[in-house]
């Protein structure tokens, strides 16, 4: 594990926490994080990773799953947390699956096959170790995960439309259709691959609001949750 160091996002000499002491140890939770469109979750789970030292894991999920399935990458970014309910398309794609060749998976439909890749893929990379991985039900799949801790990073509106017209050069109107397809398509993935409801609370350990702290301060909060967690785990 390498050396915390001090980053220009948060300045560990200043005592994140008023009146603590840090105390440096082995990092050895699973961080995931499930997020609005606009929240900047995805920001923030990298400045987690960077902060700890330990892998991120968001698109770059995407490339592992279609190395350790057999799938090709541009399919399982075609289904990356889109469930579809075609079936002609199911029927069609799935003469373009390889890789699975169990029974059980010969009438299965190609997004479900897509999803169990990356549902494996998400077990495997925690057993390798601390991390953290955005989206994709991974909170679901590491249900059995002690060492896990399981975010939901959401903003207020207007914080939201504005990042996205800013990062992406969009009208106000743009920006808000593209906040609501993509949220809809998170939703109703989370809400058909897992047993819980996406975004509301019992479904997580923790729900921050980023607006309330801003991306940075949202980040010292969670390191504060995540450092306090770990001093509660049994010593291995």
């Amino acid at each position: 594990m390498r050396k915390r160091d001090s980053f220009s996002i948060i300045k560990l000499d200043t005592n994140l926490i008023s009146g603590t002491e840090r105390q440096v140890h082995v990092m050895n939770t699973v961080i995931t994080i499930g997020r609005q469109f606009g929240s900047a979750g995805r920001e923030i789970g990298e400045k987690l990773a960077q902060y700890f030292g330990i892998p991120f894991y968001d698109k770059e999920l995407l490339t592992r799953s279609a190395k350790e399935s057999g799938f090709c990458e541009e399919m399982i970014q075609n289904h990356d947390e889109r469930p579809t309910n075609s079936f002609l398309y199911n029927l069609v794609m799935d003469t373009y699956s390889f890789g699975y060749n169990a029974s059980s998976f010969v009438d299965m439909p190609i997004s479900h096959k897509v999803f169990l890749a990356q549902f494996e893929t998400i077990k495997k990379i925690a057993s390798e170790g601390p991390c953290v991985i955005v989206g994709r039900c991974a909170d679901y799949a590491l249900a059995d995960f002690k060492n896990s801790v399981h975010l939901f990073i959401y903003a207020d509106e207007a914080a939201r439309i504005n990042r996205v017209m800013e990062k992406y050069k969009l009208s106000e109107a743009k920006a808000l259709e593209m906040m609501n397809k993509k949220d809809r398509q998170r939703q109703s993935y989370y809400n058909y691959y897992s047993s819980k409801k996406w975004g509301r609370a019992d479904s997580y350990d923790l729900c921050i609001n980023s607006s309330i702290l801003g991306e940075d301060g949202t980040v010292k909060l969670i390191i504060q949750y995540i450092e306090d967690f770990e001093k509660q785990q049994p010593a291995e």
